[in-house]
């Protein structure tokens, strides 16, 4: 299964991020990015890519205490910036984005201890995702729009096990589908 550790905003934060993204495909040269829909919103706090299915109990184990290990915290998605010279368009966040980074640490560490390679550690950058550029895009105009944007701040109260499944019909636009296989509540909250 090709997997990632995520934290998922909420329904009300989804609606504003809506807005906003309705707001930046208003731009001149919007149609030359390719963007991301409301099920792909999501901050990935670790991506596995295939892992075996021996390997995910384990690891399902070791998320579950990571997120036991993890109070719950406050996020709101906040300004943006972008990656690869204008391949990536995101979002950020403003609130304990060092409790997010930790997250992100312990979702790493599960998986290496659970046995999935994993590639070399990176420090984590919290960003969601809205764009993609097919080509390098002049998305400074994106960007100076988001760094105005901040959303409503909510509790992240729960880490995320997703699938997601790569386009396959060769179709023009066609998004990745997600699939969340488990949650777990931080802080061991029921």
């Amino acid at each position: 299964m090709r997997l990632f550790a995520a934290v998922l905003p909420p329904e009300p934060v989804v609606h504003e991020l809506a807005a906003e993204v309705a707001r930046l495909k208003t731009l001149p040269g919007a149609e030359r990015l390719r963007w991301t829909n409301r099920p792909g919103w999501h901050f990935t706090l670790a991506f596995y890519g295939e892992v075996a299915d021996d390997l995910v109990p384990d690891l399902s184990d070791r998320l579950a205490r990571a997120a036991h290990r993890t109070a719950p915290f406050a996020l709101a998605l906040s300004g943006g910036g972008q990656f690869g010279g204008g391949k990536a368009l995101w979002t950020g966040a403003l609130g304990e984005v060092e409790a997010l980074r930790l997250l992100a640490d312990r979702a790493e560490s599960a998986a290496r201890r659970a046995g999935v390679p994993m590639g070399e550690h990176r420090r984590y950058k919290a960003h969601l995702t809205v764009a993609r550029g097919r080509d390098s895009v002049d998305v400074r105009p994106y960007v100076e729009l988001l760094r105005e944007f901040t959303g409503r701040t909510w509790t992240v109260n729960e880490l995320a096990l997703v699938r997601s499944f790569l386009p396959r019909s060769g179709v023009a636009g066609e998004q990745p589908r997600y699939e969340v296989v488990a949650r777990w509540s931080l802080g061991g909250a029921g």
